[in-house]
């Protein structure tokens, strides 16, 4: 017997398989507040603290070459560059060393963040929600099979702002890696095919404006480009 839904069903994200006609459909949005320590430095944060996740819905993720609009609310709207590692394979409690197993393949993210807001939800005790999770927070370019670019531990990653550089590091400096990630994560939740966690951003971060051209890219990987209307 077929459902009779009280309102139209939402479409599903999905993102692009490189080299394919295949699309990845994403299920979840995990991400690693910090995870390199020249950015943990440079935000005054505990540089002893374990991995720290939160979330964003499915519906804020970006398409590469989209134009998208000045968020409400904010005066301090920043960029965060980000491996992203896409999950292709179910698993709770999974061990490190059986960890990248579960990894389809890696992309470039971008982590938007209202930081005025998340740093005074911060100061007040309150979660980040507010300042990490809003609409077209996730931009997210292809994503490329593990099968075909091998699993990332290296490499360089970089964001330039109409053609600056802004932030620029080595996946190797993360403090936790990818199979590191991937295990910690799965200890508080079950993860699944169609997940991606955004695995956190190097030193650098900062503000962009209406206008403004955003190039995110990861050695190996297809650069992510986005403009602010």
């Amino acid at each position: 017997m077929s459902q009779q839904l009280a309102v139209p069903a939402p479409l599903q994200p999905t993102l692009p398989v490189a080299g394919s006609d295949l699309r990845f459909p994403v299920r979840r949005v995990y991400c690693v507040g910090r995870n390199y320590m020249a950015h943990i430095r440079e935000m005054g944060n505990d540089e002893k603290a374990p991995p720290l996740f939160f979330a964003k819905a499915p519906d804020m993720i970006v398409q590469n070459g989209s134009i998208i609009p000045y968020p409400p609310l904010t005066n301090n709207y920043q960029h965060e560059v980000e491996l992203v590692a896409a999950i292709g394979k179910s698993g709770a409690k999974i061990p490190v060393d059986r960890a990248l197993e579960h990894v389809y393949g890696y992309a470039v993210g971008f982590d938007m963040t209202r930081r005025d807001l998340q740093q005074a939800a911060a100061k007040a005790g309150r979660p980040w929600e507010i300042g990490k999770s809003f609409d077209n927070s996730a931009p997210c370019g292809a994503v490329h099979p593990a099968s075909q670019v091998g699993h990332i531990t290296g490499g360089k990653i970089q964001i330039a702002v109409n053609g600056q550089v802004r932030q620029q590091s080595d996946i190797g400096q993360m403090m936790w890696n990818v199979a590191e990630i991937v295990h910690h994560l799965s200890l508080q939740v079950t993860l699944e095919p169609g997940d991606l966690i955004f695995t956190g951003t190097p030193e650098g971060v900062g503000p962009v404006t209406g206008g403004d051209e955003m190039v995110g890219s990861i050695d190996g990987l297809s650069e992510l480009t986005i403009k602010i209307a």
